[in-house]
């Protein structure tokens, strides 16, 4: 018989793997800020046809600009954090689901422990 288990995903972090997550959570917080741009630029456009109530309208804008500058506050949190580490560090990725294969006889203490995969650069380095 075969169920479906969770199986977590870490990364050690490599000055290679610590550049490319720096590279990412940069290009976020760049793409954060030029829709917070877009956004008050699209809100003085509106503004400026008067077809719509502005009170609703400028609510709305700034749900979705406050939402967008919480999120570059975690991304900037997330790079304070990444430039902490030291390398060597196990960083959690994900959660995938594995089908595991039990039979009649197996010891289930084994099949339910949490198994996890241990990922360098981008290469499987362990499976624990």
């Amino acid at each position: 018989m075969n169920i479906l288990q969770s199986v977590v995903v870490k990364q050690v972090l490599t000055e290679k793997s610590k550049e490319q997550l720096l590279q990412k959570y940069e290009g976020n917080r760049l793409q954060l800020k030029k829709e917070c741009e877009q956004l008050m630029f699209e809100l003085k456009k509106l503004e400026k046809t008067k077809k719509y109530q502005i009170g609703n309208l400028n609510k709305q804008f700034e749900k979705e600009i406050h939402t967008r500058r919480e999120k570059i506050k975690l991304l900037e949190f997330q790079i304070e954090q990444l430039h902490m580490l030291p390398l060597g560090s196990e960083l959690k990725e994900k959660e995938i689901q594995s089908i595991v294969e039990i039979n009649v006889g197996d010891v289930w203490e084994d099949i339910v422990t949490n198994k996890t995969i241990i990922i360098k650069d981008g290469i499987v380095a362990e499976i624990r």
